[in-house]
């Protein structure tokens, strides 16, 4: 395991910001850190990169002790914290080679380059930090986190003010890395956790409320299903409710239901069924899904 975090509590006076939590982020292995505002996301992460000391529990890093291994731990992570400091003003190059000279880089002009083709940044390496927008800045936050070739990123909202052709861009690459290094990704957007993360963990008021992957989160999450489905005629509802395991039934139209079951089985065969028996077509058949958003809400709230 890349990152293993260990009975990890954070008391600030007599408020416990992170209680008592545990888990593991794997190598290989993009994991999305999700909570609302102040749940203990970003205090969890800067004690994982050692800007804060735990009040109790253990952390490991590649193999290091964060309490005792510190710099060994640093060599391992790369960091973009949610507030993204930059050097206003120096120039986009001019401070990869200053991050790159700090973690004593070999070769560090090629890295820098490289790195800065990788983000792209080419077109405005040469521009001063400070007249960038805040999409640009992002990309430079997250080229001095990678640019000594972690195993480990961290990345506290990373795709925070790119437009849309930036946010493809940047989430490309974090796929990419995700397939050779260990990414912990915190986002408040829900569709782009989606999209990238093999693996959520949830946190609220400081405890882990869900550990899982996204499909088996909503599988499990979910009390009940809903169809909605369209017949080619006039049926016998009476039927249709003793046929298939219902537990409300609406009308849309004249031939089309939204039905609600809280079966743990799939009920579209016994729907199907029941058409072939009464002698007509399913004209549709759609079951809606939970979505990512309706799992964080009703843990969370």
């Amino acid at each position: 395991m890349s990152v293993i975090v260990t009975n990890l509590t954070k008391t600030y006076g007599e408020q416990n910001a992170v209680n008592n939590i545990s888990f593991e982020a794997r190598k290989g292995e993009i994991l999305g850190f999700l909570g609302p505002n102040g749940a203990g996301k970003t205090t969890t992460m800067k004690m994982i990169t050692g800007f804060i000391p735990p009040t109790k529990g253990a952390i490991s890093v590649c193999g290091y002790d964060v309490q005792s291994q510190l710099i060994d731990v640093r060599r391992s992570i790369g960091y973009l914290p949610e507030n993204n400091p930059l050097y206003l003003d120096m120039y986009i190059k001019e401070y990869l080679m200053f991050v790159g000279g700090l973690h004593k880089v070999k070769n560090k002009k090629k890295a820098v380059e490289e790195i800065i083709e990788r983000t792209a940044l080419t077109q405005e390496k040469h521009k001063l930090i400070g007249s960038l927008s805040k999409g640009y800045r992002q990309r430079v936050g997250l080229a001095q986190a990678m640019l000594h070739n972690p195993n480990v990123l961290i990345l506290d909202e990373p795709t925070s003010g790119l437009d849309p052709n930036q946010l493809i861009e940047i989430r490309k690459l974090i796929r990419e890395l995700g397939q050779e290094k260990t990414v912990v990704f915190s986002s408040h957007i829900m569709q782009e956790v989606q999209a990238l993360c093999d693996r959520v963990i949830i946190i609220n008021n400081g405890n882990v409320v869900a550990n899982d992957t996204i499909d088996m989160l909503k599988q499990n999450l979910s009390d009940e299903k809903q169809i909605t489905v369209e017949f080619s005629g006039k049926i016998n509802l009476k039927k249709l409710k003793e046929s298939v395991d219902i537990s409300m039934l609406e009308k849309i139209d004249s031939n089309s239901y939204l039905i609600t079951t809280k079966s743990k089985k799939d009920i579209r065969p016994d729907i199907f069924d029941f058409a072939v028996a009464e002698n007509v077509f399913l004209l549709e058949i759609h079951q809606k899904s939970s979505s990512i958003e309706d799992v964080f809400q009703k843990l969370t709230q």
